[in-house]
């Protein structure tokens, strides 16, 4: 039996936190109704391309395992759906703005009138205060949200290479409903749950955030190095890039070892990690030159035969092409128009059985999930 069976989620959500966040719930065993705006849907529909036979990837990525309608939330007769809707279901999810949620009739205040036993999970870029209402974009927020400033090298920012304020939040909205359904064993209530992705924003910061409400002193971008431990960070190669994680004395001490340097492990200025972070600028000079005389193959034979923590920088095709570091999260997924695809699960369902349903296509499953509802097709 997987953990989230019988439980039926509501999803009013869009683009990415809201659509992970209860495909996650899907891959557990809930039944996930996504409704969309008839005739244009979700936007991840249009964000491509690649498309593969009218579907884009971004959507296929966050919506397996559920069933599709459509609704015209300006609509009084959608309305009544929607209202059904919420009376019948365990959990609702939205990403609204605050007055839009409040204009449809999706508030907290009023789903909890037709359903006290509703979790409420609201999806918003900032908590009460001054931004509000301000829409919440992945982009901004990790520039805002305190990542942009420690992403990069020197002067140049960069963002994280997925949307990855937006998978944080899915993760702390997926948290916050198994925590209310928990709750709402025990008291027979519901509650509702809130998830900004600034403030998930600024929780992903943990130690370089505590190390500035310490000092309040501005950490700098450093790459692919660490702040806070060295050796830790990419390392060219006679022929590729290599990541060296040295976290702790002895496995330093080791790596000298297989740079046929042994003598730096006991530099005063080398022997400790804080006496490395202090001297970075000395050391790791000579470990890039040393490390370029031979190829990465070398190295990591010989690192992970020290025990240090050693691996190539992975392509995609490098990743995706071992089953050791991916078996377990790819699932295959039969499309009625893309046909079988790979894709990946929820990575902590997979002691059960991934779901398999297709992404649907807009408002494909309008009779069968309001038959349920006691709903003829017209």
């Amino acid at each position: 039996m997987k953990p989230l069976e019988g439980i039926r989620v509501l999803d009013l959500s869009r683009i990415l936190a809201g659509p992970l966040c209860t495909m996650w719930m899907a891959d557990l065993g809930a039944e996930v109704i996504k409704v969309e705006r008839p005739g244009v849907g979700d936007e991840t529909r249009r964000w491509g391309p690649p498309f593969v036979a009218g579907e884009s990837a971004y959507f296929l990525a966050v919506n397996r395992g559920k069933y599709g309608v459509t609704l015209d939330l300006g609509s009084p007769k959608d309305q009544e759906i929607l209202r059904r809707l919420m009376e019948r279901s365990d959990v609702v999810v939205h990403n609204f703005l605050p007055q839009t949620a409040e204009k449809l009739g999706v508030s907290y205040e009023a789903v909890r009138e037709l359903n006290p036993m509703a979790v409420y999970l609201a999806i918003l870029g900032f908590p009460p205060g001054p931004y509000r209402d301000e829409p919440g974009f992945d982009a901004l927020i990790q520039a805002l949200g305190g990542l942009m400033a420690i992403t990069g090298e020197d002067e140049r920012p960069a963002k994280v290479g997925v949307a990855i304020v937006d998978v944080l939040t899915a993760w702390a909205g997926l948290a916050g409903i198994l925590g209310a359904l928990l709750l709402r064993e025990r008291t027979g209530r519901g509650t509702a749950v809130e998830a900004t992705l600034i403030e998930n924003s600024a929780a992903a910061l943990v130690n370089v955030a505590q190390a500035f409400l310490l000092t309040q002193k501005e950490p700098k971008r450093l790459g692919t190095a660490h702040p806070h431990i060295v050796p830790y960070q990419v390392f060219p190669t006679a022929d590729g890039l290599l990541m060296v994680a040295v976290g702790t004395d002895a496995q330093f001490q080791a790596l000298c070892e297989v740079l046929g340097r042994p003598e730096l492990a006991s530099d005063p200025r080398f022997a400790t990690n804080p006496a490395r972070v202090q001297n970075r600028e000395l050391l790791l000079p000579l470990l890039s030159a040393i490390l370029q005389e031979k190829s990465r193959s070398y190295w990591i034979s010989a690192l992970k035969e020290a025990g240090v923590p050693a691996g190539a920088v992975n392509s995609l095709s490098d990743l995706f092409g071992n089953a050791g570091l991916v078996g377990r999260i790819l699932v295959e997924v039969e499309h009625p128009t893309v046909g079988r695809y790979q894709t990946l699960a929820c990575p902590i369902s997979l002691a059960w059985p991934a779901n398999t349903l297709p992404p649907p296509r807009l408002g494909e499953h309008n009779t069968e999930v309001l038959a349920k509802l006691g709903l003829s097709p017209s």
